[in-house]
């Protein structure tokens, strides 16, 4: 495991035992440049992920870098419990700060963790992860009640891989697309006060979506951390409008799944979703480095403009590079003008 920009302000402790209970801020980036792989096969599909993960991230053009990601290879080890049935459970997240780095740090930091403790992990996952979101949630509002981290929140999107099986958990505008034989599968939906179902949910909850904010004052609906709000939320159910909750996506992964993409908004105000999986499979088809890959995804992004903080995690599900091969899309779509072909254009027009 690499830990990098450890502060003062936190313990933490990689060994065998696990992470410190009373960690805190201490890490701008975690991750572990290690392999797992899950040998368990099953009788109906001999496919066996080879699961291998690289990340990168970059300030971009803001003052401050808010974000912050994960990578753990073995989520229960790495906690110092022993795997059920010697299942490897792989975490990955990313989290886009806002308002200060504090709230992003403390998810990051401590999420996993909740993960790993609640009594029914991991034979119940998806309610785990559910739960969990939420009880961090809770947890960073009580633990800085009286600290300035209460006014700062962050949007988490997390992925795990334990067997065969993918599961996204998003709150907020994080986005996750899977390469499925070049085609871009999305993981994830944007949680933002443009999207009909988020906005009626909102409503519902005494909030109200003005110019494109959750109450005139966020561009996303799901979060974590927000507490300093007013109107936002409440401990307890029903809640405020602003929720912590994740939306879950789960699917088997199958021999025709090539990699993920985990990316912060910033990425994709650049990218859509098929531009992203186009660009990281020519990038790996010439080198195959999934580190080198995210960083050349970041780099990119900037080059078309982006100003926000960029962070890219990719997991690979192969130990080879996607194949060489013709993507049959369905459907005929009209595209006049790519994505960095209309931003250059717009930066032209307001040269004028």
């Amino acid at each position: 495991m690499c830990v990098e920009g450890l502060e003062d302000a936190g313990r933490l402790d990689f060994g065998d035992q696990g992470i410190d209970k009373h960690a805190d801020f201490a890490m701008e980036r975690v991750c572990e440049n290690t392999v797992s792989v899950d040998f368990k096969q099953t009788k109906l599909n001999n496919f066996v992920p080879f699961i291998r993960s690289g990340e990168w991230s970059d300030i971009g053009g803001r003052d401050y870098m808010e974000d912050a990601h994960v990578c753990i290879s073995d989520l229960a080890k790495n906690f110092g419990y022993k795997a059920v049935d010697d299942e490897v459970i792989s975490f990955y997240g990313v989290f886009d700060g806002h308002g200060g780095k504090d709230a992003a740090h403390y998810v990051r930091d401590n999420l996993p963790r909740v993960i790993v403790e609640d009594a029914d992990f991991p034979l119940e996952l998806e309610k785990v992860v559910k739960r969990s979101f939420v009880e961090t949630d809770s947890k960073f509002a009580e633990t800085f009640s009286h600290h300035k981290g209460l006014s700062s929140g962050t949007t988490a999107l997390t992925a795990m891989i334990f067997g065969r099986s993918l599961l996204v958990a998003n709150a907020g505008d994080c986005r996750a697309v899977l390469s499925r034989c070049g085609t871009a599968i999305e993981m994830s939906k944007d949680h933002r006060p443009c999207c009909i179902n988020e906005r009626k949910r909102v409503e519902s909850l005494g909030g109200y979506v003005d110019d494109g904010y959750l109450n005139g004052q966020l561009a996303v609906t799901r979060a974590l951390g927000d507490w300093h709000l007013e109107g936002m939320k409440e401990m307890g159910e029903p809640g405020g409008p602003l929720s912590a909750e994740p939306e879950l996506k789960m699917i088997t992964l199958t021999k025709d799944d090539e990699f993920l993409i985990i990316g912060s908004d910033g990425i994709w105000d650049f990218f859509s979703n098929q531009n992203a999986v186009d660009f990281a499979r020519r990038k790996l088809q010439d080198h195959n480095d999934l580190r080198l890959c995210c960083r050349e995804i970041v780099d990119e992004a900037i080059r078309r403009g982006a100003r926000d903080n960029l962070t890219a995690v990719m997991v690979s599900f192969h130990q080879e590079a996607p194949p060489q091969t013709r993507v049959n899309r369905t459907g005929r779509v009209a595209r006049s003008i790519s994505a960095e072909g209309l931003h250059n254009l717009r930066v032209l027009l307001e040269g004028q």
